[in-house]
């Protein structure tokens, strides 16, 4: 899979992104939100109505991500980083 990190020169990793080739034509636009903890803040978005869509995936060395849906159908992606990841 083609995928580039995007640096945007500040010494804040929280305001860095990436950005990958779509995968099909009507592939739409992920945002991902840092929290501490993707366990803690996937079963949060359950508890107001959203669903997981992607569970908890390991990046190794990065961290972990899944990617949910809120009440609304949009969908967005919760992203925890932990460099000790497998």
């Amino acid at each position: 899979m083609e995928y580039w990190h995007i640096d945007t020169g500040v010494n804040d990793e929280t305001r860095d992104g990436g950005l990958m080739k779509r995968q099909h034509p009507q592939q739409g636009i992920t945002n991902y939100v840092d929290v501490p903890s993707v366990d803690q803040f996937t079963e949060k978005v359950q508890k107001l109505g959203g669903k997981g869509l992607i569970p908890k995936t390991a990046v190794p060395q990065m961290g972990y991500f899944a990617v949910c849906q809120d009440t609304e159908n949009n969908t967005f992606a919760i992203w925890e980083k932990n460099e000790n990841t497998k």
